[in-house]
């Protein structure tokens, strides 16, 4: 078998990765009071950390406190207490792995319950048929919102940094604002962000910017883009192309490769469009032909499970691995790899014909995953997925009303 697997991977800050295995970013939507990470993440943590991976990247922390992807999310802005991302960073370094911190604002995609704001670069709703009330109604950023997002993302990463993370990857992928400003369908502005591609691109060029000034040379930063949308006449594999030719000359040390959106989740093998249906490595197809010109190493995430796979992606000239559920169900998963082992156990597919609610009850078997995990339990992937949802949409009611009264309350301190 091929060595690569396990060879380190230098980057251009100066960081090592200590193999070519990720744990990808999973939201955990597991914050504790006051949207900060408590017990339970550092304890999930500890246990990605002890199963080999030469990277660990958080799920998605919030740069904006008034607009999360959901009501248990973790926010770090500038008013948070920062030794409780010291404790994370350390738990998810305890292994010898690096971790860095996934930084987001959800744009128009916030749960239409949810209090905050609802921003996007134009005034279009997430479509998806009969679920789409389940979304907020968007207005369109005005260019002092836009310019006190990129602020924000420079914030988290410089706190990020100081709590002891090895760097931040930027979200610019699965329908997020940054995804939204880059797609086509979703930006309709007519100033300079929206129109042709360089345009699109400003706001998510901006931000790295701004936080490659804002950290130090030593720290990595990483963007999540989609390899395309996989929606008719949206964000495609050749405007990747470009817009990775772009962030080459701002010191990024590595681009994300995924795909889709709530409107098309092909993250979850279900496009809307049924372009990508693979079992395993779900975008490798798009990521062979963006090897090729890419100036800055690629990692693919989506839908890898077993060893054979992972050294097929390597072989394409891929730099890393990337992987989600396959964490959330075998969390020792690189160490077996190493051992010569594979997974004994792997998710409950979801069929469900209704591909919003099957994409909604996948990722709630994967929290279901994560809290026994965090909980020290082993994982149980044969949960049903309609018994996962449920007790999901439970948990999330009650962070829901922890939300909105902290929300309130940081609100009335300001």
């Amino acid at each position: 078998m091929t060595s690569e697997l396990f060879s380190p991977l230098p980057l251009r800050s100066g960081q090592a990765l200590k193999n070519r295995i990720a744990k990808a970013a999973m939201e955990e939507n597991m914050a504790g009071d006051g949207q900060l990470p408590d017990g339970q993440l550092l304890s999930l943590y500890r246990r990605w950390a002890a199963g080999g991976a030469g990277l660990l990247i958080t799920g998605n922390v919030m740069v904006h406190a008034e607009a999360l992807t959901g009501p248990a999310g973790v926010v770090l802005d500038e008013r948070a207490p920062l030794e409780p991302f010291t404790e994370w960073a350390k738990a998810a370094k305890s292994g010898g792995g690096a971790i860095w911190m996934q930084i987001n604002h959800p744009g128009r995609q916030v749960a239409s319950d949810m209090p905050g704001v609802v921003w996007g670069p134009s005034d279009i709703g997430v479509s998806l048929g009969k679920h789409s009330g389940r979304f907020g109604r968007p207005t369109a950023m005005t260019p002092r919102q836009i310019e006190d997002t990129v602020a924000r993302y420079a914030v988290t990463a410089r706190r990020a940094e100081d709590a002891g993370f090895d760097g931040v990857e930027i979200h610019a992928a699965h329908g997020y604002l940054l995804s939204q400003f880059l797609s086509p369908l979703v930006n309709k502005r007519t100033d300079q962000w929206g129109g042709p591609l360089d345009n699109r691109a400003r706001m998510l060029l901006d931000i790295v910017r701004a936080v490659r000034a804002a950290v130090s040379p030593s720290f990595a930063v990483a963007v999540k883009l989609n390899s395309a949308d996989f929606q008719r006449g949206g964000f495609d594999a050749d405007d990747a192309r470009q817009v990775i030719g772009m962030l080459e000359p701002l010191g990024v040390d590595l681009v994300e490769l995924s795909g889709g959106s709530y409107e098309s989740p092909a993250m979850t093998g279900r496009p809307a469009d049924d372009r990508t249906q693979a079992r395993e490595a779900y975008f490798l197809d798009l990521a062979e032909d963006l090897v090729k010109t890419s100036p800055l190493p690629l990692m693919l995430t989506g839908g890898i499970t077993q060893r054979a796979t992972a050294d097929k992606v390597l072989d394409s000239g891929v730099a890393v691995i990337g992987m989600g559920t396959a964490f959330a169900v075998t969390p020792d998963l690189p160490e077996r790899w190493r051992q010569g082992r594979e997974a004994d156990r792997h998710m409950r597919l979801v069929t469900w014909s209704d591909k919003a609610l099957a994409s909604a009850a996948g990722m709630a078997q994967v929290r279901h995953q994560m809290r026994r995990l965090a909980r020290g339990s082993s994982p149980k992937p044969g949960t049903h997925p309609a018994i996962a949802l449920v007790s999901e949409l439970r948990k999330q009611r009650r962070a829901l009303r922890g939300y909105r009264a902290w929300l309130t309350n940081s609100r009335a301190t300001a």
